[in-house]
């Protein structure tokens, strides 16, 4: 069985070293978001505090921090892995027989079933 495992790093948006968190804001009606090192979002923030004052908070949003993330384990890799694949066999034999089974999402129990009854050693 061949598997994959995704890393996701993030970077400054400044200067491409590794970023801490990604921050969100909003100007003229539009929402940003950038991605920033500790000490970039400390500029930022000492940036806006002026405007900050000045202005009326109407929301919340606190900053993402991006070590909060936790990394998934091998064995969670391997078992997702594992049910996407099952999942592909499963949408490829429905359409051969048959059945309208969506790319994505939940597969219909009633094709879960007639799969599992045509395949019964899966």
């Amino acid at each position: 069985m061949k598997t994959t495992k995704t890393i996701t790093e993030v970077f400054d948006d400044f200067d491409g070293t590794p970023a801490d968190q990604s921050v969100r804001f909003a100007f003229n009606g539009a929402t940003y978001e950038i991605d920033l090192t500790r000490a970039h979002f400390e500029e930022f923030a000492e940036a806006l505090q002026p405007w900050i004052k000045a202005g009326r908070r109407i929301g919340s949003g606190a900053p993402r921090s991006l070590k909060k993330r936790r990394k998934r384990t091998q064995r969670e890799v391997e078992e997702a892995a594992s049910i996407s694949m099952a999942n592909a066999k499963m949408r490829k034999w429905a359409g051969e027989n048959g059945y309208t089974v969506s790319p994505k999402g939940r597969i219909p129990q009633k094709v879960v079933e007639a799969y599992l009854e045509a395949n019964p050693n899966e």
